[in-house]
C-alpha cells in the first residue's frame, strides 16, 4: 500500500476522482487499480499542519518582551503540529505507520510551499519510509494518471525543501527579532502597539511609505498651454505650440499674448513624421503578470486573483497558477491546437476563430525550455469547462488566460505614429500628434476599454498651408505622482522596487529577482493591510500613520533595503537549486537581525513623530482603558471617561454635556496623568514640543472660562491661541 498525500483536502479529493475509492474520516481510500495494484491511501495536510515553535520553547526567558532578551537566535530550528489541525496530523501519521504501507507519494502542491508542507507533515510523524514525488502542473484526470505513472525520486526536490525550510527560518528570525525591537522602542514613545516587520514585507511598506511622502511633499504649479486650429485645404487639426519640445507655459500673459498672436494668422506644415511600430503579441502569464492585469482590467485585489485561480486549478481547467515563468515546453505547445479546438466552440471565443497562427510550437517567444522553471506558463487545460456553471469572477480570469493564449496565435499589431509640426506666422511652432491603425491582429483578441480615443490626423504634405482658425489658452496644474495600485505593488515587489510604465512590464515581469515569490507577494499586500500599515480605497493604496511610523523607525537601514531583500531572494532560489548552502545562508542571517537591533536602537534616541497621529496607535489591550474614569466634570459634575479618541463626559446620552479633552493637541499626545491633573488641579504638567506650523513651543495646558475650555498657559513668551 502506498500513502498519498495533499496538500488540501479537496487536492485530495480530485487526486483520488480518477479512481473507485471508499470514503473515511480524513482520507479515502482508492482500491486496487492497474496503477495501484494494492490500493493506496490519499490523505491531506490543510495548508501548514506544523509550525515553527515559539521562542519560549528554546529558552523560557525569550517568552518576555524584553530589549535585554535580544536577539533571539536558536541553535537548531524546531516544528511542532499546530493544535487546532492535531486531529489531521494524526490521521495522516496513523496511515504512515501502518506495516502494510511500504511508499508514501508526496502530492503537495509542486512548489517550494508545497514541499515544506508535505515533508514537514513527514518528517513530525517520525516515519522512514521511501518517497516519491508527484510533480504535476494541472489536474485533470490525464495529467493526474500521467503524474502517478512518472513519478520523481524524493532527492530531485530536496533542494526545494531546503530552500523553502531555509526561508521559513530567515523570516522567523528576521520577523522576530525586529518585530520586537521596533514594538518596545516604540512602546516607550506612547506607542502600546505591536509593530510588526519582516524580510519582506518592510521593504514592500517603504515603497508606499515612499510615495506617500512624495504625494504629500508635491508643490503643485499653474502652467498655461496655447492650443490653435488650423484649417488647411479643407481639412481641419488642432495642434499645441511648443519651445524646446515644451508645451507648459508658466506665464498666463504670455500665454495670453502668444494666442492673441498667432489668431487668424497663417499656418503652414513644415513637418511631417510618420514612424510604424510593430507590437508583438503579449507573453502567456505568469501569476504576477495575471495579478497586475486582473487589478487593471477588473480591480481585483492580488490574493482574490489567487484565489479564484486556485479554484479553476483545483477543477482542472488551468495549469498550476503560482508560476512564475511565461514560456511553456514543445510538448505543451503541441498540445494547444486541440485545446484552443475544444475552445473555438464556446460562444464567447467564436468571433477569434479560425486562427491566423495554427501553432506556434516553433515561436520562441514563447517556447523555451530553458525558461520553463519549476512550473509552464498559466495556461488553460484541456479540460475546457462549460461557463455557465462558472462564478462570474471564475468567467472574468478563464476568459483573461483563454484569450493570452489565443493572442499568442494572431499576428503583431502594427501602428503608424503621425507628428505634424505647424509654423504660425513662420515664428510659433506647434505639433500635432495622432496615430493609425494599420493592422489590428492580436488586439483583435485583448482589448483595452480605458485606452484613450486615437486622434485622426488629416492627409496633409509638407508646404500646404492656410489659416489659424482659432485659439484658445488651457490651464493646467502639474500633479503629484499617483498612488500605486494593489496590481503595480505586485509589479513593484517583483522589480525589487524599480516603477515600470506598461510598455516595459512584460519584459521585466519575466525575470524572477525581486521582493518575495510569486506564490507570497499577494499574501504580504494582505498582511499589510491587516496589520494596518496600509488602507486600499478605491483600489489605491494609502500609507497609514502606523506604517509611516515604523518605516520612520526603521530608515534607510537595511532591514527597509528592496535591493538587499531581492539578492537574498535570488540566494534563496540558489539554495532551491542546489548552488548555495542553507546553513551560511541562516548564519548571514543571524548576523542581519544582531544589526537591525544596533540600528534600531542607536536610532531611537533621535526618533520624532510629532506630525503623525501616534495616539490612535494602540493594541487591544491599551484600548482595554476605553470606558475608565479619569476625574469629574468641570461642568456638570458626573464622570470623564476614555472615549478612545478623548476623554468626555459619561453623561452625554442622558444631559448632552459636551464637554471633551482631545487625547492629541497639536501633535502632542495629553497623558492619562495630565489629563487627571487637570481635571483635579486646573493645570497640567508642563507639555513639551507642540508643534504650530514650523514652529514648536513648550507650554502647560488648564482650564479656563465658564465653558472650561482648555487653553495654553505660556511657558515662552508670546501669546498661544485657544483650542476650539
Amino acid at each position: 500500500m502506498k500513502v498519498i498525500i495533499a496538500e488540501k483536502p479537496d487536492q485530495g479529493a480530485t487526486l483520488a476522482s480518477p479512481f473507485q475509492s471508499k470514503k473515511h474520516q480524513g482520507y479515502i481510500e482508492i482500491l486496487p487499480n492497474e496503477l495501484f495494484p494494492k490500493g493506496a491511501y490519499v490523505t491531506w495536510a490543510i495548508g501548514h499542519l506544523c509550525q515553527l515553535v515559539a521562542p519560549e520553547s528554546y529558552n523560557p526567558e525569550w517568552k518576555r518582551w524584553s530589549l535585554h532578551n535580544l536577539p533571539i537566535l536558536p541553535d537548531r530550528f524546531k516544528y511542532e503540529v499546530e493544535r487546532s489541525k492535531a486531529k489531521q496530523f494524526h490521521v495522516v501519521k496513523s496511515l504512515l505507520i501502518k506495516k502494510d504501507v511500504t511508499e508514501i507519494i508526496h502530492a503537495g502542491d509542486a512548489g517550494r510551499e508545497g514541499e515544506l508542507i508535505v515533508r514537514n507533515i513527514i518528517t513530525q510523524s517520525g516515519v522512514k519510509k521511501p518517497i516519491k514525488r508527484l510533480w504535476i502542473s494541472s489536474l485533470t484526470k490525464k495529467a493526474i494518471h500521467e503524474g502517478f505513472q512518472k513519478l520523481l525520486d524524493e532527492v530531485d526536490t530536496r533542494n526545494l525543501y531546503y530552500e523553502a525550510y531555509t526561508r521559513a527560518c530567515a523570516d522567523w528570525v528576521v520577523g522576530m527579532n525586529a518585530s520586537r525591537v521596533y514594538s518596545l522602542l516604540l512602546k516607550e514613545k506612547g506607542m502600546s502597539d505591536v509593530f510588526s516587520a519582516g524580510r519582506v514585507q518592510t521593504p514592500t511598506l517603504a515603497l508606499i511609505v515612499k510615495r506617500e511622502h512624495e504625494i504629500e511633499n508635491f508643490k503643485s504649479e499653474q502652467f498655461w498651454e496655447v492650443v490653435a486650429t488650423f484649417q488647411i485645404d479643407g481639412n481641419k487639426y488642432e495642434g499645441k505650440w511648443q519651445k524646446d519640445n515644451d508645451s507648459r507655459i508658466l506665464d498666463e500673459i504670455l500665454a495670453n499674448k502668444i494666442a492673441r498672436f498667432c489668431d487668424q494668422k497663417e499656418a503652414k506644415v513644415k513637418e511631417i513624421e510618420t514612424d510604424r511600430k510593430e507590437y508583438q503579441p503579449p507573453f502567456l502569464f505568469n501569476l504576477s503578470s495575471l495579478q497586475a492585469t486582473a487589478n487593471k482590467r477588473y480591480k481585483f485585489s492580488p490574493k482574490k486573483t489567487l484565489d479564484i485561480m486556485q479554484q479553476l486549478y483545483q477543477k482542472g481547467i488551468v495549469s498550476y497558477p503560482r508560476s512564475d515563468s511565461s514560456f511553456v515546453t514543445e510538448g505543451e505547445a503541441e498540445t494547444f491546437p486541440a485545446i484552443l479546438e475544444k475552445i473555438s466552440k464556446l460562444e464567447s471565443f467564436l468571433d477569434l476563430f479560425p486562427l491566423p497562427v495554427q501553432s506556434i510550437k516553433s515561436n520562441k517567444r514563447y517556447v523555451n525550455e530553458k525558461k520553463v522553471t519549476d512550473h509552464y506558463a498559466i495556461i488553460p487545460t484541456e479540460q475546457v469547462p462549460n461557463l455557465s456553471k462558472l462564478s462570474g469572477d471564475e468567467q472574468k480570469m478563464y476568459d483573461l488566460v483563454v484569450r493570452q493564449l489565443i493572442a499568442a496565435h494572431y499576428e503583431k499589431a502594427v501602428f503608424d505614429y503621425t507628428t505634424i509640426r505647424t509654423m504660425v506666422d513662420e515664428r510659433a511652432e506647434f505639433i500635432s500628434k495622432g496615430k493609425m491603425q494599420i493592422q489590428e491582429g492580436w488586439r483583435k483578441v485583448i482589448y483595452d476599454d480605458n485606452q484613450e480615443k486615437d486622434t485622426i490626423l488629416p492627409i496633409l504634405h509638407k508646404g500646404d498651408s492656410g489659416l489659424v482658425t482659432s485659439v484658445k489658452v488651457k490651464e493646467g496644474k502639474t500633479q503629484p505622482p499617483k498612488r500605486y495600485t494593489e496590481g503595480q505593488l505586485i509589479t513593484l515587489m517583483k522589480t525589487a522596487g524599480k516603477h515600470l510604465e506598461d510598455s516595459e512590464l512584460e519584459k521585466v515581469l519575466m525575470k524572477s529577482e525581486g521582493l518575495g515569490t510569486e506564490a507570497t507577494r499577494a499574501g504580504i499586500i494582505t498582511m499589510l493591510k491587516d496589520r494596518k500599515y496600509i488602507d486600499v480605497k478605491k483600489n489605491l493604496v494609502y500609507a497609514t500613520d502606523k506604517g509611516k511610523v515604523l518605516i520612520r523607525a526603521v530608515g534607510d537601514k537595511i532591514l527597509a533595503s528592496p535591493e538587499m531583500t531581492a539578492k537574498w531572494e535570488q540566494r534563496l532560489s540558489e539554495i532551491g537549486h542546489g548552488k548555495a548552502s542553507p546553513a551560511v545562508f541562516m548564519e548571514q542571517t543571524k548576523k542581519m537581525a544582531e544589526k537591525i537591533i544596533q540600528d534600531a536602537v542607536e536610532g531611537s534616541e533621535k526618533w520624532s513623530f510629532v506630525d503623525l497621529n501616534t495616539e490612535a496607535i494602540q493594541s487591544v489591550r491599551a484600548r482595554a482603558s476605553m470606558g475608565k474614569s479619569v476625574g469629574t466634570c468641570k461642568r456638570c459634575g458626573g464622570s470623564v471617561i476614555d472615549k478612545g479618541k478623548f476623554y468626555g463626559c459619561a453623561n452625554y446620552s442622558k444631559t448632552k454635556c459636551s464637554f471633551t479633552i482631545s487625547k492629541m493637541i497639536l501633535g502632542k499626545k495629553i497623558s492619562q496623568s495630565n489629563v487627571q491633573k487637570l481635571l483635579s488641579v486646573g493645570k497640567t504638567d508642563l507639555i513639551k514640543g507642540f508643534k504650530k506650523g514650523d514652529k514648536s513651543f513648550d507650554s502647560f495646558l488648564e482650564l479656563s472660562g465658564n465653558e472650561y475650555k482648555v487653553t495654553f498657559l505660556p511657558y515662552i513668551n508670546g501669546d498661544q491661541p485657544q483650542l476650539k
